[in-house]
């Protein structure tokens, strides 16, 4: 019969000294003069099959041959291994290669630098590292769809391709059909490209995802963004998928509710289906990891202010190396003083309206906005949210303010003529929730195919 390895170690005793037929690739292969080892993997599992093979078989020379990252199909019978730490072993009568791979397949059974990793970052999903980092992104990517499905939000797929900058930052990709090379003093008649009009590729799906929870009352949305930010950091990508959920008739405190235990969720969730990729991500990767998490989960998170968060480090005695100022943002040295401080996950809410969007609700002290960040231990922020202004007035006065051109968002304030009420959402970056959760640094290595400033390969 056909197994994947997932089905062998799903109910190891069921296929116990069964005659079985899989397909994958070489790991390893140790070599003997009687006898050979074929460390096997075919991705469906995180654990390996060995392949026992011996000179009983009419191919053994040619079968000692097969190379590292050789794709075969083995038929055998599963065993119990001698081994003590291992369960099963397969005696394989028959190995066929099914595609060849040459002395220099640059994936050889020893440690590879991530760096050289990401120069060939086809090959990379098959090690060790790479299938635990992906097994968990699609894991946590389950988790989140079903967290929203099983509390009835409807799941919103919003335009990558916008006319608003809804970030309100510059920083878009701009989308055109035009010849460029034959436009003339960098005069360019938007009249003429494709939609009548500049368009980029979109920041965020929050102001479309608005007009939806004003319909449904819970949507969320979770796609690919876009950022033209030259930002080299470990933690910037130009391309990455965000969560972002709107709720109506939800304020600042019940979302911060929905945002502890939207993670807590998702930690719990990959925590109990992905064991075995968290045994070698807590011994090779982040030592502590699970250890990190299952602390978070147990925690409940503080809730501050801005202004309390700012008082609490001037008057911690630590000398920063960047100052902490009321009215300004706070920075990582920062976040990470005040979840060591609370020894849990914060909330810093009620953010100075000067350095926050301008679709936040002001706060009554006319100062602040209801805006919330949440900083996780080991991370720093995580997720950042707001209620949004429902108040059509207040809401053209800060774009009057912040120079937010009012005629391409008209839409955007009918919504808050046409039976608006109080709502609130959230947005988290999904390869920063892979950060945190995988203990991988850099967002490079917790994606496909990274999109960097000066990097679009493969």
């Amino acid at each position: 019969m056909k197994l994947d390895v997932r089905q062998i170690y799903e109910d190891i005793d069921k296929y116990m000294d069964q005659e079985i037929v899989i397909q994958g690739w070489i790991r390893n292969h140790r070599k003997q003069k009687e006898f050979g080892f074929i460390d096997f993997f075919d991705g469906t599992h995180f654990n390996t099959v060995q392949i026992v093979y011996d000179n009983s078989l009419e191919d053994f020379s040619t079968i000692s041959k097969y190379r590292v990252g050789s794709a075969i199909t083995v038929e055998g019978k599963m065993v119990k291994s001698p081994k003590e730490q291992q369960l099963f072993e397969v005696v394989a009568r028959k190995v066929k290669l099914e595609g060849d791979s040459p002395e220099d397949y640059p994936i050889q059974p020893k440690r590879h630098t991530r760096e050289f990793l990401r120069e060939v970052a086809y090959l990379r999903p098959r090690t060790n590292l790479f299938q635990a980092v992906f097994r968990i992104r699609s894991l946590a990517a389950f988790a989140i769809h079903q967290y929203f499905n099983d509390r009835g939000y409807l799941y919103v797929h919003t335009p990558l391709i916008t006319a608003n900058d809804g970030e309100g930052a510059g920083e878009m990709f701009q989308v055109t059909t035009l010849d460029l090379e034959k436009i003339k003093d960098g005069k360019v008649d938007y009249s003429k490209d494709f939609f009548g009009k500049k368009v980029g590729l979109t920041v965020t799906g929050q102001l479309e995802g608005e007009t939806m929870a004003m319909a449904f009352k819970k949507i969320y949305t979770f796609g690919p963004t876009f950022r033209a930010e030259k930002s080299n950091t470990k933690t910037h990508a130009s391309e990455f998928w965000m969560i972002e959920p709107e709720i109506a008739f939800c304020d600042l405190n019940e979302l911060m509710d929905i945002e502890e235990d939207m993670l807590k969720y998702i930690i719990k969730y990959v925590l109990t289906n992905a064991k075995y990729e968290y045994e070698m991500l807590d011994k090779y990767v982040e030592p502590g990891l699970v250890k990190k998490l299952t602390a978070f989960v147990d925690s409940e998170a503080a809730r501050i202010t801005h202004e309390e968060a700012i008082n609490l480090l001037l008057s911690s005695g630590k000398n920063f190396e960047f100052t902490p100022m009321h009215g300004q943002d706070i920075a990582k040295e920062h976040e990470k003083f005040l979840t060591e401080h609370f020894n849990s996950p914060v909330f810093v809410k009620d953010w100075p309206k000067d350095i926050k969007a301008f679709y936040m609700k002001l706060n009554p002290d006319n100062k602040t906005v209801a805006a919330v960040d949440l900083l996780v231990p080991g991370s720093g922020e995580l997720m950042g949210g707001s209620q949004r202004e429902e108040d059509h007035d207040k809401l053209v006065a800060r774009m009057k303010e912040m120079n937010v051109p009012e005629e391409d968002l008209w839409w955007y304030l009918n919504l808050r003529k046409f039976g608006g009420c109080y709502h609130s959402g959230f947005g988290m970056g999904f390869e920063r929730l892979l950060m945190y959760i995988t203990g991988i640094d850099n967002i490079r290595d917790v994606t496909l195919y990274a999109r960097t400033p000066g990097n679009c390969e493969f």
